[in-house]
């Protein structure tokens, strides 16, 4: 049986390309799942519901690695479940060389999904340690120059504790507070709460 797994992370995405691209191989439209959810973790519905289905000599399709997910050591450890434990194959259809059926006139399969599976591990996990050293080398930059992080300090004024003081004691509304201060009300109560909880 051929499934066939479709992904995108926010849900002003569209799946559409990679449904045709599922649909122009040849797979049913019953087989086809679909979700639109992070690839941070596999703690995903339809995920999960391609899985209870995969049984040993199935094939899943996918149109790119990332569609997975993108965390590359948990991408692995999938790629094992679903080829070694449940005995899928897995086809990636942007890059052929993903390709876990054993072929009778070459030595592709499996071994050499395997190998470029672990190199595109390391290179996605060299990229985002490069990321991360640029990033920390950025900031330290940015200090040494003054750029200040994080939420801005926020000055209690007089005429702010007055008004946090008349609307605790209820002697005026919320919408009065906030014209007086010209405050939105998520910053209004969680200057309210921080006040609330500073030391005596």
């Amino acid at each position: 049986m051929i499934y066939a797994y479709a992904r995108v992370s926010a849900k002003d995405q569209n799946l559409q390309r990679q449904i045709a691209a599922f649909s122009e191989f040849g797979i049913e439209k019953s087989r086809i799942f679909s979700e639109k959810k992070s690839g941070k973790d596999f703690e995903r519905k339809e995920y999960k519901r391609l899985l209870q289905k995969l049984k040993g000599g199935d094939l899943l399709v996918i149109k790119s690695i990332d569609r997975l997910g993108r965390n590359y050591s948990q991408i692995i450890e999938e790629w094992n479940r679903i080829t070694n434990i449940i005995g899928a194959d897995i086809l990636v259809l942007d890059m052929p060389l993903l390709d876990t059926r054993t072929k009778s006139d070459t030595l592709v399969g499996k071994f050499i999904s395997d190998i470029v599976l672990q190199v595109l591990s390391f290179v996605a996990e060299n990229e985002r340690e490069n990321n991360k050293a640029r990033q920390a080398e950025g900031i330290k930059i940015a200090r040494e120059k003054g750029v200040r992080f994080g939420r801005p300090s926020f000055l209690y004024t007089d005429e702010f504790l007055t008004v946090a003081d008349d609307y605790l004691c209820k002697r005026i509304k919320l919408r009065t507070a906030l014209k007086l201060l010209n405050i939105k009300q998520d910053n209004f109560y969680y200057h309210i709460r921080k006040l609330r909880n500073a030391p005596e």
